[in-house]
């Protein structure tokens, strides 16, 4: 005879919960979706989060133990990276039911970027347009590893650090789209900062590239990065 139905329904929320208690953490949050970009060793997260390697490592362990993280040792390293895309797909789902509810994650960003200069609203859909049509440069500003695991198609690698190495290569006589982790990353934000007042027409993608390919939009995996030609926008090696 089987397990009686209420304990059976107890049973599964509680493998449910397992999942919630998890996530209850604004740190676990941000290594999952640091991880949704490409796998990554402790100290570096822990680097990337501000946490100190053992907080960090503390936090994977949680992660790990509720499956939505695994870990691969090579030599005296241990690399970690998301279980299953559906972690990703996951997290997404949780930022966009956050922005629907709750008022304050727009509060917080429109008070975030009050002070960073003329972010004024761009027209998403042109934007999306003009990138798909070829119309823009677009500048892929995470760390190259993290481009080198999933990339926009067509986007060019220039970690935000390496920008200001690279202006002389950059079009201005087009549009430089810069995106990164997604619409709380900081990166993009600086990025087009910085081209801002080096003269260059320069507007913030707010997708991440699990956005992009949620909607259906071309995705590469590189081994080598994408690379701008001097003042083409142009890639020297193919994908």
């Amino acid at each position: 005879m089987g397990i009686p139905n209420r304990q059976f329904k107890s049973a599964i929320y509680e493998q449910f919960a397992r999942i919630g208690k998890a996530v209850a953490s604004p740190q676990r949050l941000e290594i999952l979706d640091l991880l949704g970009q490409a796998e990554c060793g402790v100290e570096a997260l822990a680097a990337k989060t501000g946490l100190t390697v053992a907080n960090a490592s503390q936090h994977l362990q949680v992660l790990r133990g509720a499956r939505l993280v695994e870990a691969e040792k090579t030599g005296v390293s241990v690399r970690y990276r998301l279980a299953d895309m559906a972690v990703a797909d996951f997290l997404r789902g949780l930022r966009i039911l956050a922005e629907k509810r709750l008022a304050e994650v727009e509060h917080i960003t429109r008070s975030f970027l009050a002070g960073r200069g003329p972010f004024e609203p761009v027209d998403r859909d042109e934007l999306i347009r003009r990138v798909l049509a070829g119309e823009a440069t677009v500048l892929d500003v995470r760390p190259s590893e993290e481009y080198r695991a999933g990339h926009i198609a067509q986007a060019v690698s220039i970690p935000l650090k390496e920008i200001e190495q690279h202006l002389a290569e950059l079009p201005r006589d087009r549009l430089v789209v810069a995106y990164c982790r997604g619409p709380y990353c900081v990166l993009a934000v600086e990025a087009v900062e910085l081209l801002r007042t080096k003269g260059f027409q320069a507007v913030r993608l707010e997708d991440s590239v699990h956005d992009w390919a949620a909607q259906g939009h071309p995705v590469t995996v590189s081994e080598t990065p994408r690379t701008l030609g001097t003042g083409l926008g142009v890639s020297h090696e193919a994908d």
